[in-house]
């Protein structure tokens, strides 16, 4: 695969976790890379490493061997100070429980990543307003979490994720909170973004989300038992 055209790149990773005595394998040589503008969903059981996983493709950790390159970069061995600014510029994350803050509007919730990266006010709220609308909310800019639906508060963490425009944009349980009708909602707006020429990766335990990607990579004690594209929607 193109270099150019390849978001993720993930060689033979290891990461072995040392508690005590006790060494815990929880990824044992994974390889696989993922194109811009792919949607991939990532499965697997309790303890399979699909969360290990996600941290290191993250980058809030890094393999005890092997290499990850992202976006072309390879961060396998960057220190912390690195690894961060690798974060805020390159990736956008998406969690079950929204990590919104409470008392703060929608569009400044959606700005923040802006304000670390030392862009500038008017500009910081230009983009947040610009995503929100992406994410079908330009009506609600000033409301708080609170005054927001379950629904609502995810696409306003949907909106902060995308607002750096990253390369990848990682979802771990994003409808996790959410009743099936606004789960499906949401996963209409993945494939909207992902149809726009968004790079999506997503951790579910649930086949019917993970049915919405177009591509599966199940895990099993640390190792891919299966990767293929799912059946067409």
């Amino acid at each position: 695969m193109n270099s150019a055209a390849t978001a993720i790149d993930v060689r033979d990773v290891t990461k072995t976790y040392v508690l005590g005595d006790v060494k815990v394998e929880a990824l044992r040589g994974v390889t696989f890379t993922i194109a811009r503008g792919e949607y991939v969903a990532i499965m697997g059981p309790s303890g399979s490493g699909k969360s290990t996983l996600m941290n290191l493709l993250g980058c809030l950790d890094v393999p005890t061997t092997g290499r990850y390159l992202l976006d072309g970069i390879d961060v396998s061995t960057l220190g912390d100070d690195a690894l961060a600014a690798i974060r805020l510029r390159k990736l956008g994350f998406v969690f079950q429980g929204f990590n919104l803050l409470a008392r703060t509007s929608a569009v400044k919730n959606v700005a923040l990543p802006l304000f670390y990266a030392g862009i500038g006010v008017k500009a910081r709220g230009a983009t947040a307003t610009e995503r929100l609308r992406e994410v079908g909310l330009g009506d609600r800019l000033d409301h708080k979490p609170a005054e927001l639906s379950g629904g609502q508060q995810q696409r306003v963490a949907i909106a902060r994720a995308l607002v750096n425009d990253p390369a990848v944009l990682l979802a771990d349980e994003p409808t996790g909170n959410l009743d099936s009708t606004t789960s499906e909602e949401l996963m209409a707006l993945f494939g909207d973004l992902n149809a726009g020429g968004r790079t999506i990766i997503m951790v579910t335990h649930d086949e019917g989300v993970a049915s919405h990607a177009r591509r599966i990579i199940r895990l099993r004690d640390g190792r891919i038992v299966d990767d293929r594209p799912t059946a067409p929607n």
